[in-house]
């Protein structure tokens, strides 16, 4: 079952064949990027919450809902990490909130679809791997739902 608001961020993307439009759009995102609120966490982050293989000392701090869904936040620690600013927007904007079995099922490799082929293979790994801890959490809440 697809994220409708991940999607239409990939059509708007799709609509941007050109590479310049398509890196200003990447940063437009990336300008969007919030850093996680201190009461949800401070330096020093837990080693738990860092996402492996990223270059720009990402972590992932996934919020628990009321209504059992999760609210996404971020922490790029590179001011240079603009992919890595772009990624953390886009899954705030799109998975927070949403259906647990959605969040689970965003593929890795999305990445791909996001940036193209264009980034390097360290930088593409530690972008998906912020999308694996996302879908981990996801994952993990609904095994232990049952």
């Amino acid at each position: 079952m697809p994220n409708a608001k991940l999607q239409a961020i990939l059509d708007n993307l799709k609509l941007l064949p050109d590479r310049d439009d398509r890196i200003q759009m990447l940063i437009s995102l990336a300008e969007r990027y919030q850093p996680v609120p201190e009461e949800i966490a401070a330096r020093p982050y837990p080693e738990a919450n860092r996402v492996p293989s990223c270059e720009s000392e990402a972590f992932v701090f996934p919020v628990r809902q009321d209504d059992g869904t999760f609210k996404f936040h971020f922490v790029v620690d590179n001011p240079q990490g603009v992919s890595a600013m772009a990624t953390a927007a886009i899954l705030d904007e799109a998975l927070s909130g949403a259906p647990l079995e959605e969040v689970a099922a965003v593929p890795e490799d999305v990445i791909y679809d996001i940036f193209g082929r264009e980034l390097s293979m360290g930088k593409s790994m530690g972008l998906m791997c912020m999308v694996g801890m996302v879908q981990k959490a996801a994952k993990k809440a609904l095994a232990a739902a049952g």
